[in-house]
This record gives structure tokens, C-alpha cells and sequence, in this order.
């Protein structure tokens, strides 16, 4: 098995059976906010021919440093065969269509599955609301004598869940930062340094563990960092350590790894490291002095590369300058009926929102359920964004301003007390579909039943309304899928199965679930769906 990067969390995956292309990312994304680092506009027409003609595509998740449109439009014939995480909507997919693609393989959270030969895949699949209601993703692949973990910054809570399929010669994850936490927050820089020293930790802490729990022959810090070439964000770039941001370099967590007993490989795009007879050998594009040269002359590299894309940063500006719009109604209409589906959630955010949209005050107030103009009103939580930015991501109506928005680093924020997760899940879910779902969350969190609830029904089935898991409402997160011919009743919220015609649990034992085929439609008490 050979792995070559190819930039951030985009790898080549290459067997015997079969190559697999995982989130390829080049165009700069976020408003053109960030940049691959180490760049991968550079790659030499051999590798570039064996990325464009992989025979498997995996896309992790949905944010654009992941599913990157423009390039995999441009780039990727739409034959090939894509795998699909097991997630609870079809959003990917349908994203995925509009490109172009139209053969899948849908797989199953944490199974197994033969592709060719001995080439294997299971991805496991994260459902918080906290990565968007369609979730984030981990790739596990086997080639019979080789097995690597690609975790790129999926946070599975599932510690051993990744090694389940048997040892693991190579992890790629996460280990830098990738939000836009603490840096955009209106802080005192002492109180600003603590935030981002704690920040920095908790991340090299949390990959840390799982580096320990899949204890795999060799770790390949990926996924990050990005570099920033826009002028007003380059201050956000760690070259020297005393930068106060959370995109700290591999080097810094290659440390860490040694320290700790573990072998590290530093990868730059189109370093290739090979598994053979059990012993990894590791080829980088360039010679050894150049690749040290990518860090310890960073500043140097940064500015060769934001003058290479200078022309570029202007035309992405200019693109902002969209025709301004009544934001007040036309947010109104938009996210005032969503706000109505969502009321454990308003409660739990339980403070008005001041939007500052250049010239524009929007009162979000959640309390009320009303998006309206800020009239001096108290307020919780606050945005300031510039207009145009605003305007764009209206006009393209994106329903997670999280990816489209926020990622970019490209506004201010302020609030009152402390984190509120609810807050940014609000800004996630701005489609019937996703705020169906959040509200589901935020109520199965907050509100949980007290007392039996009447049975729902399921297609031919009339099922118990909570799954036994985590209590999720199968009403929002149930649905029945036919795997060999036989009907299953499918909690999409963390991927647990039963038997539709004996409510055995099929996923962990003694947990079965209340269910009976619907005899009569006519006498049935059961809630539709």
C-alpha cells in the first residue's frame, strides 16, 4: 500500500486492487481565506494524472477544505465510484449529483466492505450537530497486508472503534486547529493568549489519545494547518510561536509524538509513504534541505506563495461586491419560519443575536422567535461581518453559514457569557431539513421524555417513537432500509439497527425495540410520519 499526500487531508490511497482518492482540496477556500499548506498547486504531471484517474473518491464531509466543487467539477470523470458515508440525510449525495456523480457505494457506520480483491473500506461516521447535521467521517482501508487509518478531523467518540477491523500501520489525523476560535473574539491579548495556549493543548491532547488508542505503527499529522495569504488574515499564520492563533505546524505535533514514544512522518504534498513486508518507507518530491526550508523559512515561503496568488485574492474580492439586498426582510422570511420549528432550541440559545452586517443592525432574537431591526435592544451574542460577505452567502443561500461563513475567520465576535454551542447550531441549520434535525437534538438533550410515548409508524411498521440508544426520536431519525432482503428499522442519528419483524437490536445486545407490522391502517393509534 502506498499513501501520498496531497495537501491538508487529501491523500492518494494505492493498492494492488485499486486507488482511492480522499478529500482532494486545491482552490482556496472560505472567501478565499485559506490557503493548502504545504501548497499543492505544484505537483509534479505523474502524480497529477494518478489523482484524476483514481478508481474510488472519498469525500470525509461537507466543508469546502474537504469537498472542494470547483476542482472536483473540473477535474474527476464522473464515472468514478464514490463511497458514501453512512450519514442520516442524503445531503452529500444530492451535492454530489449536482456535480455530476452518479455511481455510489452507500456504506454502513463501522462495517466492513470488500471493494475488489482484498481492498476493503469501513467508515465509521460522527452525527454531532456540532460538525453540521450531516456529520464528519473516518476511513479505515485494508488491503490484505496493510492497513491505514484515515481520520483527517473526524472527532469519533468512539476510541477503539477505529482499530476494531485489526492493526493499523498508518493514522493520518488532525491535530491543528481548524475553527475559527478564540482568534475572532473581542479579548484583552492577555486573556486572548490564555484562550489560545488552552486551545492549542486541548488539541494536541485530544489527538494525543487517539494516536494512544490506535496505536499505529506510524502517524501522519494531516488535515491542517491551512496558511492565510490574504493581508488582513496573515497575521493569523504561526511562524515564530508567539503568534496568538491555533494553527500550530506538524513539526510542533511531531514533537509532541516523540516525546510520547511514537514515530511521526512529516508529509508535504506529494510525500509518498509505502507499506511493504510490514516495514514503511517514506519519498518525499523534493530534496531534504527544500523540504525543511517549507518551515524553517516560513515567513519567506508564505510571501513567495501570497505574490502566486495575488492576481487571484483580488478577483475573489471583487466577487464579494454583490447587489445589496433588504436583509432585514429577506433574513425575516428566510429563518423566521425555522426559528418557529425550533423552540428547545431558542430556549437553549436563550438570548437575542445582534447581526452587524456593515451599515444593517438584525436583531436574531431567539426568545421572541423573530429576526427583525435592532432597535437598542439587549443582546447576548454578536456578529460583525462585512456586508458583502453577508450579502453572498444570502444570495447563494447557504444553509451552513458555519462553511460558508464563519471558517473564513472574516468577522468579529462578542458574547456575554460562556460558550453556547446552540448558537452556532442555529447558523448550521438554516433548511427545513437541517433544523428538523437540531431541534430533534437540542430536544433530545435538554428534553428528555419523562413518561412512555405513543408509538409511531414506519413505513408497514409501527415502531416504539425512542430508539434505546440515546433516546433519539425515531420519528425525526428513524427509516426503514431492506439489506438482503430483509426490512430493518434504521436509527440514522448514530447508525443503530433492528430486526423490523422481531425488534432485535442488530447492532449491540439487549436493546431491542418495540415493533409490529401495521395490521390495519384504519385502527391503528400510532402517530404518522
Amino acid at each position: 500500500m502506498r499513501a501520498t499526500s496531497i495537501g491538508h487531508a487529501g491523500i492518494l490511497i494505492e493498492t494492488s486492487y485499486g486507488s482511492i482518492l480522499c478529500d482532494p482540496w486545491f482552490e482556496p477556500a472560505f472567501f478565499g481565506s485559506w490557503f493548502v499548506f504545504p501548497r499543492n498547486d505544484q505537483l509534479d504531471a505523474d502524480l497529477t494524472a494518478r489523482i484524476e484517474s483514481a478508481d474510488y473518491l472519498f469525500v470525509s464531509h461537507l466543508h469546502a477544505d474537504h469537498f472542494d466543487v470547483p476542482w472536483l467539477r473540473e477535474h474527476l470523470r464522473r464515472d468514478i465510484t464514490v463511497l458514501l458515508p453512512g450519514y442520516p440525510t442524503r445531503e452529500q449525495e444530492r451535492r454530489l449529483q449536482a456535480i455530476g456523480f452518479d455511481t455510489f457505494i452507500r456504506t454502513q457506520d463501522g462495517v466492513e466492505q470488500q471493494l475488489a480483491g482484498d481492498l476493503r473500506v469501513a467508515i465509521h461516521v460522527e452525527t454531532s450537530i456540532t460538525d453540521g447535521p450531516g456529520g464528519d467521517s473516518a476511513l479505515v482501508v485494508s488491503d490484505g497486508e496493510s492497513r491505514l487509518v484515515n481520520q483527517n478531523d473526524c472527532r469519533t467518540t468512539d476510541l477503539d472503534a477505529l482499530r476494531s477491523h485489526g492493526p493499523v500501520d498508518l493514522h493520518w489525523l488532525q491535530y491543528s486547529g481548524a475553527i475559527w476560535y478564540p482568534m475572532v473574539y473581542d479579548e484583552p491579548p492577555e486573556r486572548m493568549r490564555r484562550l489560545v495556549d488552552a486551545k492549542v493543548e486541548s488539541q494536541f491532547a485530544r489527538a494525543m489519545r487517539y494516536v494512544e488508542s490506535i496505536a499505529a505503527t506510524a502517524v501522519v499529522p494531516s488535515a491542517g494547518p491551512p496558511c492565510f495569504l490574504d493581508e488582513e488574515l496573515f497575521h493569523l499564520n504561526v511562524i515564530n510561536g508567539d503568534e496568538p492563533s491555533i494553527f500550530w505546524d506538524q513539526p510542533s505535533f511531531l514533537a509532541r509524538l516523540d516525546e510520547s514514544g511514537h514515530r511521526g512522518v512529516l508529509a508535504m504534498p506529494g510525500t509518498a509513504v509505502t507499506v511493504e513486508d510490514g516495514a514503511i518507507s517514506i519519498e518525499h518530491p523534493v530534496p531534504d534541505d527544500e523540504m525543511a526550508r517549507i518551515w524553517t523559512h516560513k515567513e519567506r515561503v508564505l510571501r513567495e506563495y501570497q505574490q502566486d496568488w495575488a492576481v487571484w485574492l483580488k478577483t475573489e474580492r471583487d466577487r464579494w461586491e454583490v447587489p445589496q439586498t433588504d436583509l432585514v426582510a429577506t433574513l425575516s422570511a428566510w429563518w423566521q419560519p425555522l426559528l418557529r420549528m425550533a423552540p428547545t432550541l431558542r430556549r437553549a440559545i436563550g438570548a437575542p443575536c445582534l447581526l452587524v452586517a456593515g451599515d444593517v443592525e438584525i436583531l436574531v432574537d431567539f426568545v421572541a422567535g423573530e429576526v427583525r431591526l435592532h432597535a437598542g435592544e439587549p443582546y447576548g451574542f454578536r456578529f460583525e461581518i462585512d456586508r458583502a460577505l453577508v450579502e453572498t452567502v444570502v444570495t447563494e443561500r447557504a444553509v451552513d453559514w458555519s462553511n460558508s461563513l464563519f471558517l473564513s475567520c472574516r468577522f468579529r465576535a462578542w458574547r456575554e457569557g460562556d460558550f453556547n454551542e446552540y448558537v452556532y447550531n442555529f447558523f448550521k441549520s438554516l433548511s427545513v431539513e437541517r433544523m428538523r434535525r437540531t431541534e430533534a437534538e437540542a430536544r433530545r438533550k435538554l428534553d428528555p421524555p419523562t413518561e412512555e410515548e405513543p408509538d409511531i409508524t414506519l413505513g408497514d411498521y409501527v415502531v416504539a417513537r425512542r430508539c434505546p440508544h440515546r433516546n433519539a426520536d425515531l420519528s425525526v431519525f428513524g427509516e426503514i432500509q431492506t439489506v438482503d432482503g430483509c426490512d430493518q428499522v434504521v436509527c440514522t442519528l448514530h447508525g443503530w439497527r433492528f430486526d423490523a419483524e422481531t425488534g432485535r437490536c442488530l447492532t449491540s445486545a439487549d436493546h431491542p425495540l418495540r415493533i409490529r407490522r401495521r395490521a390495519d391502517e384504519r385502527t391503528s393509534a400510532a402517530t404518522e410520519v
